[in-house]
């Protein structure tokens, strides 16, 4: 009897073990590989969420409105974003630059080398070319290069200008710009910027000052007339001249060339933006037309190219651009210093004869000198990179080291106080961590339902998570037939997408468990492509938001909603890889009794790893949060967390792919 009672129970276990172990990762890949949102339509919601949040520069009644808000917003761009974290010495510190003496020169000019300081160990390389004589005080013009790549400040078009200028009588100073020729490094690529914001320096502080040296070297001249200081550039140039133009009142006069454009025209048309021209909170409020017009009554020449083959095409841009900045200078009765020219002749992007005959004209006429409509021709006198090399240290420091040895200065993570004190502290750096994540709550507007299953013991449900703030995320519900709705149910976020997790989804749902496997914004088919993440993470953070809060955001509010449909009684949440883990931590810290437990695996022991190992700003977009290191690290988010119990195996030694 005892025997056939023991019988019985095995061949009940069986047959229960049976009923729920009919899923297999081959079963359930298909069903995890079905795009429930297409790449297009993350970026179109992306687009039109950005667009709801950019302000169009409004004209104030009055000229003294306007000047008065042009000083607020200077000094709060100047002082609470391009320079937000970074050491008021390095900011408020004279340029130091080193005359390596005359190098050939030519008829009516002289050229010079310079070696100057962008902060302490960093250094960069400047050319002076100045008019021969050089008698009393003559205007000046900070002739900067954009993204030339090797060739830096000896490419080709730049030198005919800058010898044009000097023989005319203007002197003329070019530097070598971030990743551009004598700083031409992998760990100089703009997109280490991000590496800075991390740590709680904004990285366009690094860039402003970068070229800020150069004007700063002019202003200080004994030859030069500081009435009469002028700034030309293009592509990257011309965002630099823009920048600094509006910002710095020492720059009279004003020729960005195809360098930028307003946000509508970026959300237009988005993709090939550097990080430090969209650098984190500068267009909260704001817009490119707006920095331009903070340019009035100061003279100023747009130049645009009409089929430009990289960046800004004149006929896209100037709706958003000139024409909404000429009301501005007509207030401060300047209509006639504020110029548009598009080149036709080559048309594409460049600063070739037209569009430098047009510069050389403007600059004339603002420094009050002969009329210039012709180019000297010095086609003879373009010198190689080698002739005008300057030599920098050899330990010269990149923008990545410098992020690494910030780092190990700045970044002192306080511990967590006693016991008995944590309680406050938690509440405390909770509400810290939702401000520098940009956390805002969001809910479900709609669960689209895309597609079922119920096949082979298993049953799914795949969606598209329509969020109330104009935004998606994907996810499918998976369990056994016949487990209820209150069975414990298991959260799963992947770096490299829901279907990757495909076999720990089959091991969960042949325990019993129900399975949500989510794919939020950025990751899986809720990302956008050509442009990517990269693009966009950044696209938000210039707006006010922070990837990273958006993502733990949706996390949190389909986690409510799954919670509330399926009266699930426990909640656990598990993540794979860098990003999901500080995703799922962020999360698990800001609602921290919303989980009973957190898994992470392939995660990071340390923020420091991103800059250490390092992973590319591409590779993890959402991480590269202004601030975040500077206030947390994943110890601090896992006391955040706190009752969710977490746990963290298998530390990566890889960067996200």
């Amino acid at each position: 009897m005892m025997r056939s009672i023991s019988h019985l129970v095995v061949l009940l276990l069986f047959s229960t073990t049976l009923c729920l172990s009919q899923s297999s990762q081959e079963q359930l890949e298909p069903i995890l590989d079905q795009r429930l949102q297409g790449h297009e339509t993350a970026a179109w919601l992306l687009r039109t969420y950005g667009m709801k949040r950019i302000s169009v520069p409004r004209c104030p009644p009055t000229a003294a409105q306007w000047t008065e808000e042009t000083k607020r917003l200077r000094q709060h761009l100047l002082r609470d974003v391009v320079f937000h974290g970074w050491p008021k010495e390095w900011v408020n510190s004279q340029p130091v630059f080193e005359d390596l003496g005359v190098i050939k020169s030519g008829d009516g000019y002289r050229v010079r080398k310079l070696r100057y300081d962008i902060v302490p160990g960093f250094q960069s390389a400047a050319i002076a070319y100045e008019p021969q004589p050089l008698q009393g005080k003559v205007p000046a013009i900070l002739n900067v290069t954009g993204h030339v790549g090797a060739p830096g400040k000896s490419v080709e078009y730049v030198q005919k200008q800058s010898i044009n200028f000097a023989r005319r009588g203007i002197l003329t100073l070019t530097l070598d710009w971030l990743n551009c020729g004598e700083l031409s490094h992998p760990e100089n690529h703009h997109e280490f910027a991000a590496h800075l914001d991390l740590i709680g320096m904004n990285g366009v502080g690094l860039f402003y000052l970068a070229m800020r040296r150069g004007l700063d070297y002019l202003y200080e001249h004994p030859n030069v007339d500081r009435a009469r200081l002028g700034m030309t550039g293009l592509s990257g140039g011309g965002w630099q001249t823009i920048m600094l133009g509006s910002l710095d009142e020492r720059v009279l006069t004003a020729v960005p060339v195809a360098g930028y454009a307003s946000i509508v025209s970026m959300m237009e048309r988005p993709g090939g933006d550097d990080l430090e021209e969209l650098p984190s909170d500068f267009f909260v409020g704001g817009d490119y037309a707006q920095l331009t017009a903070m340019r009035a009554p100061r003279p100023t020449l747009l130049i645009y190219n009409a089929e430009d083959d990289c960046c800004w095409r004149a006929s896209l841009v100037k709706p958003y651009l000139f024409e909404r900045v000429q009301p501005f200078f007509k207030l401060v009765d300047a209509e006639k210093s504020f110029e548009w020219h598009e080149n036709t002749e080559p048309g594409t992007h460049n600063y070739q004869l037209d569009n430098r005959l047009q510069s050389y004209r403007f600059f004339a006429r603002s420094f009050r000198l002969p009329s210039i409509e012709s180019e000297i021709p010095v086609a003879n006198q373009i010198q190689r990179y080698d002739e005008l090399k300057v030599g920098l240290s050899k330990d010269n420091l990149t923008i990545l080291r410098l992020a690494q040895k910030l780092n190990r200065t700045y970044t002192q993570t306080p511990a967590a106080p006693a016991d008995k004190d944590r309680g406050q502290w938690g509440s405390s750096e909770r509400e810290k961590l939702r401000d520098v994540v940009r956390y805002h709550p969001v809910s479900l507007q709609h669960p689209w339902a895309i597609s079922n299953t119920k096949r082979n013991g298993v049953e799914t449900r795949s969606y598209f998570f329509q969020m109330n703030d104009g935004l998606g995320a994907t996810g499918v519900w998976l369990k056994a037939i016949g487990v209820s709705d209150d069975a414990p149910m298991a959260i799963l976020l992947s770096d490299k997408g829901k279907k990757e997790a495909a076999a720990r989804i089959s091991d969960l749902i042949n325990r019993g468990e129900q399975v949500m496997a989510v794919d939020l914004l950025f990751f899986g088919d809720a990302k956008p492509d050509k442009p990517g993440p990269e693009e966009y993470a950044h696209m938000l953070a210039t707006l006010g938001d922070r990837a990273v809060g958006v993502e733990a955001a949706q996390l949190i509010g389909i986690s409510r909603w799954l919670q509330a449909v399926t009266r699930a009684r426990v909640v656990h949440l598990e993540s794979s890889g860098v990003r999901s883990q500080v995703v799922a931590l962020i999360a698990s810290a800001v609602e921290s009794n919303l989980f009973n437990d957190l898994s992470t695996r392939g995660g990071m022991r340390t923020l420091s790893f991103l800059l250490d190992k390092p992973v590319a700003y591409e590779d993890a977009p959402d991480l590269f949060c202004l601030d975040l290191h500077k206030n947390f690290d994943i110890d601090t988010l896992v006391l955040l967390a706190q009752p969710t119990k977490v746990r963290q195996t298998e530390f990566s030694e890889l960067s996200a792919k």
